[in-house]
């Protein structure tokens, strides 16, 4: 937290695109209490919440685009060798891999509210020779509705925003559970649609 409050204070807005940045390659930073004290730093009126969230979407937006450049560039050594000192283990790639082979561009979407998810997707995308064009589609429009949720909550709760950290590493398995279930969801209705038009 006091960390928190100093790169914000010393650095302003060129601080939450530096933060941000890092988080999303795999640095131990909680990003989601970030975005939510920068809602309430507008809340407080030290900040700008249309400001606040352009620079949260392009270090968001940097973050990830980075992360999957790597990942074209260097491919699956890299993250076998650099994943566990970002804190990206070998069972959460295992586990990510299976589900971007599935549903790649709904991961790259909704992956950025799953801890542990958003840090890997990119890498993936990179390392699997995915379209830029696609990719950029999916992760950008993510990562803009990400922060846009994070930022409104802080400025929301006000003076309570530090009840999201807890709240949302004490619920974050229900998160998974309800993407989970969204997925099996969306592919049921995509397989019955295709066969839907096959029928004839």
């Amino acid at each position: 937290m006091h960390q928190l409050s100093y790169l914000i204070a010393h650095f302003g807005y060129m601080g939450i695109i530096i933060a941000l940045i890092g988080g999303i390659i795999g640095l131990p930073i909680p990003d989601e209490v970030l975005l939510t004290y920068v809602g309430y730093n507008v809340f407080q009126g030290n900040m700008s919440f249309i400001p606040s969230l352009f620079c949260a979407a392009i270090g968001a937006c940097g973050g990830i685009s980075l992360s999957f450049l790597l990942g074209v560039k260097l491919g699956v050594p890299f993250l076998n060798k650099y994943g566990p000192k970002l804190h990206i283990t070998e069972a959460r790639v295992n586990r990510t891999k299976k589900l971007f082979v599935k549903m790649g561009p709904f991961l790259l979407f909704i992956g950025f509210f799953i801890p542990g998810i958003r840090h890997i997707t990119a890498y993936l995308a990179g390392i699997n020779s995915y379209s830029y064009k696609k990719f950029a589609l999916f992760a950008y429009s993510g990562a803009l509705i990400w922060c846009f949720s994070f930022i409104t909550l802080g400025r929301v709760l006000g003076e309570n925003w530090t009840e999201v950290g807890a709240y949302f590493s004490r619920y974050s398995i229900f998160l998974i559970i309800l993407f989970i279930l969204l997925t099996i969801i969306f592919y049921t209705y995509r397989r019955k649609r295709r066969v839907g038009l096959r029928t004839p």
